[in-house]
């Protein structure tokens, strides 16, 4: 069960950032993170399924996968990963792609970000683990930058939702 979650943006940075604390320990929490066997039961947007492409767990490395919506629309995306510090941190590169696992622009704005660089932090306390996220563009143009900053409350939204499929599924294994 969910103890707290806070959400907030840095308007200064243009960078969204989410914190909620799960009853459940770090390494589980990053074990999650970290596992296709895992990340297809509660990661993406609530009522796709993930399907994961591919997993390789290391600097260059990359997450990709597909979510697909219940009328069988699919889209595609990946992270490539540029940091990870077990179980404390993982930094990466998320981005919508091909089939093949290109970066291309999403299909609901030819102004979002190509590419946005995450950072989700873990840290426990009393037995729970408080994972906060920032993100925020990488390599992009000012208007890009302004796009993603008037989308904050739509992605708080839908990591929101994203992190109670987690909870939810943390709470089964």
């Amino acid at each position: 069960m969910t103890e707290s979650q806070s959400t907030n943006s840095n308007p200064e940075e243009g960078k969204l950032v989410i914190s909620r604390t799960f009853n459940a320990l770090r390494e589980l929490v990053f074990k999650v993170w970290t596992e296709s066997k895992h990340l297809k039961h509660w990661w993406g947007p609530k009522g796709m399924t993930i399907e994961v492409a591919k997993l390789d767990l290391r600097p260059g490395g990359i997450f990709h996968y597909c979510m697909r919506a219940p009328d069988g629309h699919e889209m595609w995306g990946k992270f490539v990963y540029q940091e990870i510090v077990a179980p404390e941190k993982i930094v990466f590169l998320n981005s919508f792609s091909d089939t093949e696992g290109n970066t291309i622009r999403p299909p609901f704005s030819s102004e979002f970000p190509l590419e946005v660089r995450n950072v989700v932090t873990f840290t426990e306390l009393n037995g729970q683990t408080t994972l906060t996220l920032q993100g925020g563009p990488h390599n992009a143009t000012a208007a890009e930058h302004e796009f993603f900053k008037g989308m904050f409350d739509s992605m708080q939204q839908g990591f929101g939702g994203t992190f109670d499929q987690l909870d939810a599924y943390l709470a089964k294994i």
